[in-house]
């Protein structure tokens, strides 16, 4: 990061940047950015970093990249996402905010909601609802049936790139994950894939991959103004959000597994299987949850790795171990989630 950047973010670290009411600033990192908290408003700020996927050293990619953010993020929260905003230096050296002089970076305004209300959050609480979660259904339908369509993406090679890299990445912790079962998960995806390449390809034919969210897991869904709200898309990558919607969908849904909301993920999928403008089978369900459990796998397993803290890290490993499994679960046939599906449709022929 930057030195210019250091003096932005302490510059945002003050709440005399916003305003003069003098109400205290909050900070939340993660590895792409730094939102800062004051008052009523959320203000995010795109690091100097670049990563596989991401690239936000220069100015100018972290400007439109806000911008990509805002206009991306408004399909599913309007409301919540307000503008993009500018940090200038004036004439006498100081930063102000959406003032004068050039600008040193760009920030994405939002507003603030109440952290209890994000759903990762919620379901350690206790606190998700099937009117939630029919809600949710309904809002990722809709969301889906509204998205551009976008052929050239989601690809078989794609898939098999994933598959090569979960592969890749969760071999890099055998120190506490075990080979075989990586190994398993890498042979079985592969052989599922080859088994559904008619079925994908004649999927993204009628239109099934689109540009998604990409990465629609419970911390990137809150309930804002009473309504569960999708936010926080991928503005930075084409090929991590173009997908089949399934995929997409696949990702809270193995979420809400892994948090044992079984019966809450088996809601959720009926609702929007119900509300989908399309007649929506599900085939290709079990690979793609155990793709995005495999992806949950070696994100856990990696933070393990950097943290300092023993119980921190004891924590993050055993999330890993238990995400792996659920990714082998789902390859040999473990899924309640089409299993209630299966149970539906037979009570409804009886």
């Amino acid at each position: 990061m930057s030195n210019e950047q250091d003096e932005v973010i302490a510059f945002l670290s003050r709440p005399s940047a916003y305003d003069t009411s003098n109400q205290p600033v909050e900070r939340i990192e993660t590895h792409g950015s730094v939102i800062f908290l004051h008052a009523d408003r959320a203000y995010k700020l795109k690091r100097a970093v670049a990563f596989a996927e991401l690239d936000f050293l220069s100015l100018q990619s972290r400007k439109k990249a806000c911008r990509a953010e805002l206009w991306l993020n408004r399909r599913t929260a309007p409301t919540l996402y307000l503008r993009v905003s500018s940090i200038n230096r004036q004439a006498d050296g100081q930063l102000v905010l959406d003032g004068q002089g050039p600008a040193v970076d760009w920030l994405v305004v939002m507003r603030r909601f109440a952290q209890d209300g994000l759903f990762d959050r919620m379901a350690v609480q206790g606190h998700l609802t099937e009117p939630m979660m029919q809600q949710l259904g309904i809002e990722i339908a809709r969301f889906h049936a509204c998205a551009r369509i976008t052929p050239s993406f989601g690809r078989i090679p794609d898939l098999y790139q994933e598959i090569e890299k979960n592969y890749r990445e969760m071999s890099r912790y055998c120190a506490f994950l075990d080979s075989a079962q990586v190994i398993s998960i890498a042979h079985a995806s592969r052989k599922l894939l080859a088994s559904l390449t008619a079925c994908l390809e004649e999927r993204r034919s009628q239109g099934r991959v689109r540009r998604c969210h990409g990465d629609l897991r419970l911390a990137n869904i809150c309930l804002f103004d009473g309504q569960p709200t999708l936010f926080d898309g991928i503005e930075f990558s084409e090929r991590i959000a173009c997908i089949d919607v399934l995929y997409d969908l696949a990702f809270v849904l193995m979420d809400l597994q892994h948090h044992g909301l079984n019966t809450l993920g088996a809601g959720l999928l009926t609702t929007y299987i119900n509300h989908c403008t399309w007649k929506e089978d599900c085939e290709p369900l079990a690979l793609f949850l155990s793709l995005r459990a495999a992806t949950r796998c070696f994100s856990f397993a990696g933070a393990a790795q950097r943290h300092a803290d023993p119980t921190t890290r004891h924590e993050k490993r055993q999330k890993s171990i238990l995400l792996m499994q659920q990714a082998l679960g789902y390859l040999h046939g473990e899924n309640p989630l089409l299993n209630h599906l299966a149970l539906t449709e037979t009570a409804a022929y009886t």
